[in-house]
């Protein structure tokens, strides 16, 4: 027991002497800069935004609210209001709705899917336009990546958990 106080302290007294550690020098934090925009010169800012099988590549500037998905507007593409509602759901947490026109490539997936990737893109990117709304939408989820997908189909199941049906006789 002795010999393990005796090590620990050889240790303590080396890395002093390095200047490594010090028990009385006060730790000093490294004042957090804000955060510059990410704006090309084109006054846009781009990210990528994923769900499910779904990825979107996402365009915002400034603007007045027009939405266009793979060429085609808002209503055409998402035709289901509760799709339109997810696309909108950033800009109304940050009081921000018609103020950003939004220019989006979305692939793969189904439109559920892809209303949540464009959903992720727009909040990714109004982060990048403006970086002091980050918290806004940290606090709303917006920003985290939903990561469930689909499960895989096992053999000798029907789907993914369900067993084929029992036949007694």
């Amino acid at each position: 027991m002795a010999e393990d106080t005796q090590n620990t302290d050889t240790q303590a007294e080396g890395l002093a002497a390095l200047g490594a550690i010090s028990a009385d020098a006060p730790v000093a934090e490294a004042p957090a800069a804000p955060a510059e925009p990410k704006i090309d010169n084109l006054g846009r800012s781009y990210a990528t935004g994923r769900r499910k099988d779904a990825a979107a590549r996402v365009w915002v500037k400034r603007g007045t609210g027009q939405v266009t998905i793979n060429g085609r507007k808002l209503e055409v593409y998402f035709a289901r209001p509760v799709l339109q509602m997810i696309l909108a759901q950033p800009f109304d947490a940050t009081e921000r709705t018609g103020e950003f026109d939004v220019i989006a490539t979305v692939r793969g997936g189904g439109l559920s899917g892809q209303a949540g990737a464009v959903r992720h893109g727009i909040s990714r990117a109004l982060t990048l336009f403006e970086p002091g709304l980050r918290p806004v939408l940290k606090a709303g989820g917006f920003l985290t990546r939903d990561s469930r997908v689909v499960e895989r189909k096992k053999y000798g199941k029907a789907k993914a958990r369900r067993s084929f049906q029992f036949s007694k006789r």
